[in-house]
């Protein structure tokens, strides 16, 4: 239903699915705020988790960036000109206070409101914006990437993402374009072997067209996500986002957990000739409780 990485360009396709498959009486999302959800593909939530949280979430982010016996490991991202850390995948794994906030009555009620049933986390991740040197993420859909590299069938998946710091119009924070998720864009071209290991450094494959972001753009504008530290995003996985590079001397970094429906099990890529590590993309549907 939603084709990509063909050696022609397709043209943008209508999104069949819902955003919202839950009801208000189903979590602590009420009926307004559902359904700007459904119209936006997105919503923001300040003061999602405490000052206190905060301060335990960002020295855990220190200690991992700083854990050296971590770098060999292949679930750690650095950046391509830098070398410092960019991301750290299936970071549940490595510490105990963000895998208790994966089941966190917050953030698990929610998400399970959203996509309406039982989720499991379909790929976690912290990630790192530093000053001067932080590198973006060109615009892409994830669920283009999902479907095509790890079999993600429909677009019922939400991510979240909790910031750690103040998030500023000028510091690399993530673009949005409202309205975008219900429209399904195509990336160009074959799937390399091995894509992800370039990919998580910086996207190429799985685009879009510039004339199918200007379309996106012109026809439903671009918002940005800041707030102070502890806000929290959520969003669809079909909508078009991106960030800038960082050059201001102002941080970024945030806690970033992608849930997926059980109903919604990934099957053999669409558009890839074998799946992605579990660490990118688990397969593992067991329920969070």
């Amino acid at each position: 239903m939603y084709p990509t990485r063909e050696a022609a360009a397709g043209g943008p396709t209508a999104r069949e699915h819902p955003t919202v498959w839950g009801a208000p009486s189903d979590g602590p999302f009420g009926a307004e705020e559902l359904a700007a959800h459904e119209l936006r593909g997105f919503t923001i939530l300040e003061d999602f988790v405490s000052d206190e949280e905060v301060a335990t979430f960002s020295d855990e982010l220190t200690r991992l960036a700083g854990d050296e016996t971590l770098r060999a490991d292949e679930r750690v991202v650095t950046e391509a000109a830098s070398g410092e850390v960019r991301s750290i995948f299936e970071v549940q794994r490595f510490s105990a206070v963000i895998d208790a906030l994966t089941r966190d009555p917050r953030v698990l009620g929610r998400a399970r409101q959203l996509l309406g049933s039982d989720v499991y986390l379909h790929q976690t991740r912290v990630n790192y914006m530093p000053g001067f040197k932080g590198t973006g993420f060109y615009w892409h859909s994830d669920f283009e990437t999902w479907h095509a590299e790890d079999g993600m069938a429909l677009p019922r998946a939400v991510s979240c993402s909790i910031a750690l710091t103040e998030n500023y119009p000028f510091n690399g924070g993530l673009m949005v374009m409202p309205g975008s998720h219900r429209t399904f864009v195509p990336g160009i071209g074959a799937t390399p072997e091995d894509n992800y290991r370039s990919s998580l450094k910086a996207q190429e494959i799985g685009v879009p067209t510039e004339e199918a972001v200007t379309g996106l753009a012109h026809t439903h504008g671009i918002d940005q996500f800041t707030g102070p530290a502890g806000s929290a995003l959520w969003f669809d996985s079909n909508i078009m986002h991106g960030s800038g590079n960082n050059i201001t001397p102002f941080p970024r970094s945030n806690i970033f957990l992608v849930f997926n429906s059980v109903e919604n099990a990934l099957d053999e890529p669409y558009g890839a000739a074998a799946p992605r590590p579990g660490y990118i993309a688990n397969r593992d549907t067991t329920p969070l409780a």
